[in-house]
């Protein structure tokens, strides 16, 4: 009886050839990890696809530009020229918006002033009152007038305190000429200005004893021409002037 030739194994239909995965023409082939990684433009193309509009995002999540942190500077100067903020107010902002990371913090700065070409609102008084002088005594000033010149300091063996916060100062810049003999003279700015100083000593002191502005930061500035005979000059901002009485106060605010 003849035996039958041995067949040769066919595959199973649903086992792959070889280890190898059964090529339809009816299914996609993925495609090589080393290929997709050779196509960076088409994962681009793709991301550029899927993101989102800067129309629909919110002001919290986009960055803000030099460009824009110049605006607001110069609308808070326009602001301050209008009466509505004053040289504390000012300074204060202004630094707040060299800090500003997004659009959304530059909002802040300026959420309750009115939109550019509102009617403007009506300045401070002038300060009329220049001269702020004490002779064997003691003179205390806090300005709260628009300032539109220059002003002076005069100390005979005596004090002067000249408290320039609440001021209006429309330029941005104050100039103080300081004349100490055998006196004292303190000037109190606010945080965040820029002070110069300028003059003589004899047998005298000038101190200044601010924090320094962010650099390149167009912030208001303080000019001070001081001359100091066996006397002080010493111009301060609000962080050195009473830091006991500051660090109580920020206390108190964040208990209540």
């Amino acid at each position: 009886m003849s035996q039958s030739s041995p067949q040769p194994e066919r595959p199973s239909p649903g086992r792959p050839r070889d280890g190898r995965q059964d090529l339809r023409p009816d299914r996609p082939v993925a495609a090589p990890r080393d290929e997709l990684a050779a196509a960076p433009g088409d994962l681009t193309a793709a991301s550029d696809a899927i993101r989102v509009p800067e129309a629909t995002r919110s002001p919290e999540t986009i960055r803000a530009s030099d460009a824009e942190r110049e605006a607001v500077v110069e609308r808070l100067r326009i602001a301050s020229v209008e009466g509505r903020l004053t040289f504390e107010e000012l300074t204060e902002r202004t630094e707040a918006a060299y800090a500003a990371v997004t659009r959304g913090d530059l909002e802040d700065i300026t959420a309750d002033l009115p939109g550019m070409g509102a009617p403007g609102a009506n300045p401070a008084p002038l300060q009329v009152k220049r001269k702020f002088s004490a002779v064997m005594g003691d003179c205390k000033e806090r300005i709260v007038g628009r300032i539109d010149g220059p002003l002076e300091a005069v100390s005979v063996m005596g004090d002067v305190e000249l408290d320039l916060r609440g001021a209006q100062v429309p330029t941005g810049e104050v100039s103080v000429t300081a004349h100490a003999v055998m006196g004292d003279i303190k000037i109190i700015v606010p945080d965040g200005v820029r002070v110069e100083v300028t003059g003589h000593n004899f047998l005298g002191g000038r101190k200044v004893a601010v924090r320094d502005p962010l650099p390149g930061a167009r912030v208001p500035v303080v000019h001070v021409t001081a001359h100091a005979v066996m006397g002080d000059v010493k111009i301060v901002d609000d962080e050195h002037h009473a830091p006991v009485r500051r660090a109580i106060a920020s206390w108190w605010r964040d208990r209540t």
